[in-house]
């Protein structure tokens, strides 16, 4: 082992590692890419040392589904429905985003999920039109320095519902070009719509496609009406299932398609907080974790909800509170269903799991990468610290990451990313927005589109998808 050595001293550790435990105060010694030690007291190593007094150090998050590249839109969607996101952006602005656009969005998103302490990402890239674009999306997420994986989706041409569009064939170049080892700090995966946006004859070549090219395959499931069509069923009967998909939402689905997936060793991303604003229907997570399905978080869309995983963990834990405390009875629950510590799990472990990355990163564990992020508590929203767990996930927020390391390299230290890469993402966002919003005046379906938080578009009707 080699490289260069970084003590991160004295501060409250949670690893997320059951065998391991967690430390009220201790230091975690990491040597080039990876964790070496961690104990109360590693002594005086020669390492370059970094006073981690007065902070939280914890696993870097991991999002398992984040449409990356609509992030320079961010909150256009506020006040929308599923079905006006659907025609407003999906339908309809996407369909002016040039390679740079797409190359401005996916870097934006991958700063700002960086910068909040997500140092793993899964951008679920569905706006992939020409392989000019899917260049600039991988691109994006090599230059911005995260862990990520990139799950091709094709372009909008393929999300006319119900589609009979096989997915895009690049996906073996972008493969080829970029993806040749799975050792990587960037990794690929394919996005598949699946049998709600598709047709069950394309699901079927798709998810064959993703397999002979062997990627792990993430695909959206029972979010909203569209998903009660019993769409696990389909593929299940078709021996289709299998431990190599991700289903993402999963909402409306039945309990015995929860089961289904369970017993196929299939693995779930849920996005709590989109999911109620536009009417996927109440996060699954108590059915899931019933059937033995213990499932990662993501961000989704940031059109509408912000892009850190700490208001989606605080929804999450009180959304599920809220659904058991409806239950007869609950009044007599000797405890909670669902724990702070669960909840953290779904963002960290699991998330890497779901990502096919658990033996890499999701814990803070000897032998693993160093992705690590250090929590301020100097602060009245930590101080004191009387529960850290419980703090990580109910009152901290993306203010109080000071450090973030990925791969044990230090890209953020002092509350601050390092380089310019901040500062570029930002003015290159802006003058994304704008070019977009200035090609909408020649696109007579988008004629009234602006930013500004009163455009309303028409919305796609469940009856016509």
């Amino acid at each position: 082992m080699s490289g260069e050595r970084i003590l991160l001293k004295q501060g409250t550790v949670i690893t997320m590692d059951d065998g391991l435990g967690d430390f009220d105060t201790a230091d975690v010694l990491v040597r080039g890419e990876v964790i070496e030690a961690i104990g109360p007291d590693l002594g005086e190593p020669d390492a370059r040392v970094v006073d981690a007094r007065g902070m939280i150090v914890l696993p870097g998050f991991v999002d398992t589904h984040r449409h990356t590249w609509q992030a320079s839109l961010r909150g256009i969607a506020a006040d929308w429905t599923l079905g006006q996101y659907m025609t407003g952006l999906h339908l309809g602005l996407s369909a002016l985003f040039e390679p740079e656009d797409t190359y401005a969005g996916n870097l934006l998103g991958a700063v700002e999920a960086l910068d909040s302490g997500i140092t793993t990402l899964l951008d679920w890239s569905h706006n992939v039109d020409t392989a000019e674009h899917s260049d600039a999306a991988v691109r994006a997420l090599y230059d911005a320095g995260l862990r990520a994986v990139f799950a091709h989706g094709g372009g909008a041409g393929m999300y006319q519902v119900p589609s009979d569009v096989p997915h895009d064939a690049d996906v073996r170049r972008v493969r080829d070009r970029y993806f040749s080892s799975a050792d990587q700090l960037v990794t690929m995966a394919m996005a598949v719509r699946g049998p709600q946006f598709a047709s069950l004859e394309v699901t079927e070549h798709d998810l064959r496609l993703a397999r002979e090219l062997g990627l792990p395959i993430s695909m959206h499931v029972g979010d909203g009406e569209w998903g009660r069509s019993r769409p696990v069923t389909r593929l299940n009967k078709l021996g289709l299932l299998g431990p190599d998909i991700t289903y993402v939402h999963c909402n409306t689905l039945a309990d015995d398609e929860l089961r289904d997936i369970a017993d196929s060793g299939g693995t779930v991303s849920i996005a709590p907080d989109i999911e109620m604003q536009m009417g996927h229907g109440w996060p699954a997570t108590g059915r899931l974790t019933r059937v033995g399905i213990r499932p990662s978080l993501s961000i989704d869309t940031c059109v509408s909800n912000s892009g850190h995983m700490f208001g989606t963990m605080q929804i999450c834990l009180a959304t599920q509170r809220a659904i058991d405390n409806e239950q007869p009875g609950a009044s007599d629950r000797p405890a909670v269903s669902l724990s702070s510590r669960d909840v953290l799990s779904f963002a960290t472990v699991e998330g890497a799991r779901a990502c096919g990355l658990d033996h890499k990163v999701g814990t803070l564990t000897p032998g693993k990468q160093a992705d690590i992020v250090l929590l301020r508590t100097d602060n009245t929203a930590l101080t004191p610290l009387n529960n850290p767990i419980g703090q990580v996930v109910y009152a901290a927020h993306p203010g109080l990451v000071d450090t973030v390391l990925v791969a044990g390299r230090v890209v953020k230290s002092g509350g601050r990313l390092h380089g310019d890469m901040e500062a570029r993402a930002r003015r290159l966002a802006v003058a994304s927005r704008d070019a977009l919003f200035a090609r909408t005046r020649h696109t007579p379906t988008l004629s009234d589109a602006r930013p500004g938080g009163t455009w309303q578009p028409a919305p796609l009707r469940t009856s016509e998808a």
